[in-house]
């Protein structure tokens, strides 16, 4: 196997070298345990992304390297700022590690619950080390992760692309650059949701879901707008209250003619218990929940429940939208259009096929520097 070490083969992406932490190359050189580096970079949005709660032109993301015996693993924290995260943030988290106890990166129940150990929060600095760890034991095993699971690419759904709030004119330019997908998602919780939608459908007629951000506090005019939506051809609604109004939640989702997801009120596995009977379903994203590994348990929950699933992104690159991908099987629905927001994506994977998912054939996540 040709050995690739950390030094000689990492990524510069347009930037300086990755930071290696736990002992760097003469470590990995002597096979003894992983070797973790990352680096920060910023991602570039093709229009400025606005939601409920606020608008930005750029994404803050850590890259991270998972190197063992020349063979190098690929992660990455997106941390928009509602998260909480950050380059300091994360790069305090990741320094706190010394991976390099851990010679042998299969066990990795062992690995990762000693990631979580380390701090509470930090999500998206967690998913960077498990997706890296991820790729890793994939490309180590020569295997896809969907097969791996156990899943059929071939059931992975159609993406939605996400059409920010703007002005109806904007608004109208963004749904005909999104005409080769066959769902859109579109974001509302503002006074002008009614005019995003009309200024969409006057462009396309394609299957709508929408995702308000907790932007609805009223759940009697809730409920009258999603009757309003339904009559529009939105296919579910996204997080429609604020968190912590469970109880008018549940009232919605008795009456509500549509699927309610909760998005920001579920966060990892040990959530998805608290949302049943409050919301139809869940949105699953590696940002939120740690990575791959706490977003295979949540599926999983959430098909004992008998709940809907959802599977979602941040804007992200192409690395954390590949490795989510290999969960899309198992999802009636998904958001993977992160990476195609972006104008400066650092790496190649993932590939939209006639609207529809398909994930890479690996091995790993399936990735490759751009």
């Amino acid at each position: 196997m040709k050995k690739t070490g950390l030094v000689a083969g990492s990524l510069m992406l347009g930037g300086p070298l990755y930071r290696c932490i736990a002992g760097g190359s003469r470590q990995e050189r002597a096979g003894r345990g992983l070797v973790l580096r990352f680096r920060p970079f910023v991602l570039q949005h093709r229009h400025e992304f606005t939601i409920a709660s606020g608008s930005r032109t750029t994404t803050p993301v850590m890259l991270t390297e998972l190197g063992y015996e020349g063979i190098t693993g690929y992660g990455e924290a997106s941390m928009p700022p509602y998260l909480g995260e950050s380059h300091d943030t994360a790069g305090r988290f990741l320094e706190r590690l010394d991976l390099s106890q851990f010679s042998n990166p299969f066990r990795t129940e062992e690995i990762l619950d000693y990631v979580e150990s380390i701090a509470p929060g930090n999500h998206a600095a967690k998913a960077s080390v498990d997706i890296a760890l991820h790729d890793l034991t994939g490309k180590l095993l020569g295997q896809p992760w969907y097969k791996i699971w156990g899943f059929d690419p071939g059931n992975a759904p159609d993406t939605s692309y996400t059409i920010g709030i703007d002005t109806p004119e904007v608004v109208r330019e963004k749904t005909r650059e999104a005409s080769p997908y066959k769902i859109l998602k579109v974001k509302l919780g503002l006074d002008t949701d009614r005019q995003m939608i009309e200024a969409i459908r006057s462009v396309t007629s394609v299957p709508l879901c929408v995702d308000v951000n907790q932007g609805w506090k009223d759940r009697e005019e809730a409920l009258e707008m999603i009757h309003w939506l339904k009559e529009q051809g939105v296919v579910f609604v996204e997080q429609p209250m604020p968190v912590e109004a469970i109880d008018d939640m549940a009232w919605l989702t008795e009456r509500s003619p549509l699927p309610t997801i909760a998005d920001e009120a579920v966060q990892g596995p040990a959530d998805v218990g608290s949302v049943y009977g409050a919301y139809h379903g869940i949105n699953i994203k590696l940002m939120k929940c740690g990575g791959m590994r706490a977003a295979h348990q949540m599926a999983s929950a959430a098909r004992v429940l008998g709940m809907r699933l959802m599977l979602g992104c941040m804007i992200e690159t192409s690395c954390a939208i590949s490795a989510a991908s290999h969960l899309s099987p198992v999802t009636e629905w998904a958001d993977l259009d992160g990476n195609l927001l972006i104008t400066n994506d650092p790496f190649e994977g993932m590939k939209i096929i006639d609207g529809r998912i398909t994930p890479p054939p690996g091995p790993g996540i399936g990735v490759t520097p751009a």
